[in-house]
């Protein structure tokens, strides 16, 4: 993809610095004018204004008294904390563990149709069995080096998962061939995942294809781990953060590539072929 998969934050920031800037030169107010007015130097004005400083509430309020803009400060200010709500970065999100942060998904999850999931390196969190699960989540909380409740957090993410189960929703998953070979855990976890994924893929909900890693003439290299929730968000998984995108174009972008993904992948018995051929490896390994 050509785009960044922060710029639907980007984008909403610099909504309300064009906003902001906007609301200056109606004023008649030059940066430098408008700085000496709110009490900071003129480079705060221009780095807000470029979109490269997000406002606090405080400052927006005060640029729109300086700029007889008060019917538009409670939007402004609502605007701009939705923005850096688009990207959320894991170590802020996980500060009341990694449990809480599971259980946070499931008004999401209950209110969504369509779940299509890609992902290139991962098990999809809703087909994980809980000790893959526990052995993921214990990797995070080492990296991010926060408190580890990987145990509970992995229950919980099994105990969200049961939504597959439940009638109204329709999940479509897309995974690299590559997945079925990462071991997390030990080998009787990854046995256990890898089992479990010949029995999920069956289920009346769920689509589960594999995109083999000998395809020939791919028309999609492989691709950040992304969600798409219905038509309405796409949920993108980085190192650091999870980007939030909600703008349609950017929607179109990532269903688009998610077409193009699920048309390469295998399904049924040439899946779970794929999938045998995994474990056969595992236990060449284990012997």
């Amino acid at each position: 993809m050509s785009q960044s998969p922060s710029s639907s934050a980007q984008a909403a920031r610099e909504t309300v610095a064009r906003r902001l800037r906007g609301i200056r030169k109606g004023a008649g107010l030059s940066v430098v004018e408008l700085a000496s007015r709110c009490g900071w130097h003129h480079a705060k004005t221009s780095r807000i204004e470029n979109a490269k400083t997000p406002p606090s509430p405080t400052d927006i309020r005060r640029w729109c008294m300086e700029c007889d803009a008060l019917q538009q400060i409670d939007d402004l200010i609502a605007s701009s904390l939705n923005a850096e709500s688009l990207y959320r970065e894991w170590r802020q999100r996980t500060r009341q563990g990694l449990r809480q942060l599971q259980e946070s998904y499931l008004d999401l999850y209950r209110a969504t149709r369509l779940f299509r999931v890609y992902s290139p390196s991962l098990i999809p969190g809703l087909l994980q069995t809980e000790g893959y699960a526990a052995a993921l989540l214990d990797a995070n909380a080492d990296l991010l080096q926060i408190p580890n409740d990987s145990t509970a957090a992995a229950k919980a993410r099994i105990e969200r998962s049961r939504i597959i189960h439940q009638a109204g929703h329709k999940f479509v998953f897309v995974v690299e061939e590559a997945v079925l070979h990462y071991q997390l855990g030990d080998q009787a976890a990854m046995a256990a995942q890898l089992g479990y994924l010949l029995t999920a893929g069956a289920l009346p909900a769920v689509s589960f294809g594999i995109i083999p890693s000998d395809t020939r003439q791919r028309i999609q290299w492989p691709q950040e781990l992304f969600h798409v929730y219905d038509d309405t968000l796409v949920s993108v998984e980085l190192l650091s953060a999870q980007v939030d995108v909600t703008q349609p174009s950017e929607i179109a972008l990532y269903l688009k590539a998610f077409e193009q993904l699920r048309s390469m992948a295998v399904y049924g018995a040439d899946a779970r072929a794929l999938i045998t051929r995994a474990i056969e490896a595992l236990d060449r390994i284990e012997a």
